[in-house]
């Protein structure tokens, strides 16, 4: 977890900024996991539609592929603008 998601906790008792530390890296978790899932049911509907093999074929492999790096790069991107504007709305104040 980010040091500076704490920084504002330091008026909180010990026992309070574990409990919320926790709490936070459970979010993250939970975050996580829902952005994979999102991915590989997005990827796997747009990507496989054939069910006679028990592997992918080779467009669906490609698709796939294709799918998830585009499905993380966009993730990325907009991490990224987020931390702009975030930084941006900090030093503003």
């Amino acid at each position: 977890m980010d040091k500076n998601m704490l920084a504002g906790l330091e008026g909180l008792p010990e026992e309070d900024k574990i409990r919320m530390s926790a709490m936070i890296d459970h979010l993250q978790l939970r975050d996580s996991l829902r952005m994979y899932n999102s991915l590989v049911e997005r990827c796997f509907t747009d990507c496989v539609d054939n069910f006679t093999r028990k592997t992918l074929q080779k467009q669906e492999e490609t698709c796939v592929t294709r799918c998830a790096e585009k499905f993380l790069k966009h993730s990325m991107r907009v991490g990224l603008r987020f931390a702009e504007l975030n930084s941006q709305a900090a030093t503003q104040d």
